[in-house]
């Protein structure tokens, strides 16, 4: 299969009939096997109904529906695990994203080699000062965190070489933090191509302004994770043995000038509290390192979700 496209959804029971249909014909003009996997996340419409009515008139159209929201991440994690194309391009449901942009982001990958190419919405038709801004400032800060040189992370138009979404785990709200995750796996041929970016046809975005604060949480999440994940003790136990032996000092250091000084206080001076708390803390983030190998070593799989019904899934 040439090109597997998956769409999370969330209430969009008026676009996917055209998203559809746009896609197969683009397809077609192109002569690309495809299939597209709509993933409803949860919608409290018309939504499923809709993916069925269209699953039975195009056996290219495939769905899975989640007992609840859970989130655009989980919807592209399932997706990611279903999808059997050559090359695997994610686009938002809403008709801001052109499928039109398909057969060059495919080439993109066979032709020119990537791992994964993001879209960049150059030019955009959003509130420009919920939106365009805090947008501009986000990927600014993870260009300088992530050192990838990306102008729009969050653009849900992306294309992946199959392995890329086979070796990642898309999970919480990371889908923001696709190319920091194939990058942290080894891909590093991560590539940019402007898009167009269309204003929204029906309904209303469902996404609010906490999506920024969630956003810079969880780029703090992905660095120490990425960094340690695989190793806790290097960061707890390293800080703290760092507090634990600069109490151990002060501890010494007040001791001795005891014994030279036997009419200096000891316990009721400040720094023998401090060295105190220094050591309880060294000792407790020792363990909080020691603890995290443990679970890091035992861990179960994060992405276990509620299934309602699949169609044209195996």
């Amino acid at each position: 299969m040439d090109v597997s496209i998956v769409v999370p959804l969330f209430n969009e029971e008026e676009s996917l009939p055209e998203l559809c249909a746009w896609i197969d014909k683009v397809a077609a003009g192109h002569r690309l096997s495809y299939e597209v996997i709509l993933c409803d996340d949860g919608s409290t419409d018309n939504s499923w109904a809709v993916v069925e009515s269209l699953r039975s008139a195009n056996p290219c159209i495939k769905g899975i529906r989640f007992q609840r929201n859970y989130g655009k991440s989980a919807a592209l994690n399932e997706g990611f695990k279903a999808a059997k194309g050559e090359v695997v391009i994610t686009m938002d449901a809403d008709l801001q994203d052109s499928p039109d942009e398909i057969p060059e982001l495919r080439r993109l990958i066979v032709e020119d080699g990537y791992d994964m190419v993001s879209g960049w919405k150059k030019v955009r038709y959003d509130n420009t000062l919920t939106k365009n801004i805090p947008s501009k400032f986000f990927n600014w800060c993870t260009r300088r965190i992530s050192k990838i040189p990306l102008h729009d992370f969050n653009c849900g138009l992306k294309s992946y070489r199959r392995k890329v979404v086979k070796s990642i785990e898309v999970y919480g709200e990371m889908h923001r933090y696709i190319p920091v995750l194939a990058k942290w796996a080894g891909f590093r041929k991560i590539g940019e191509k402007v898009v167009e970016h269309r204003k929204r046809k029906y309904g209303t975005t469902k996404f609010g302004w906490e999506r920024f604060v969630n956003g810079f949480l969880d780029l703090t999440s992905i660095t120490f994770v990425s960094k340690y994940g695989k190793r806790p003790m290097h960061f707890f136990g390293m800080i703290g043995t760092i507090s634990f032996l600069i109490g151990l000092a002060m501890i010494m250091v007040l001791v001795i000038g005891k014994f030279i000084d036997p009419t200096k206080g000891l316990t009721n001076r400040p720094p023998f509290y401090i060295s105190l708390t220094a050591m309880v803390i060294g000792t407790q983030l020792f363990m909080a390192g020691f603890l995290g190998e443990l679970i890091a070593r035992n861990a179960p799989g994060r992405n276990n979700y509620l299934i309602e019904d699949k169609i044209g899934i195996e």
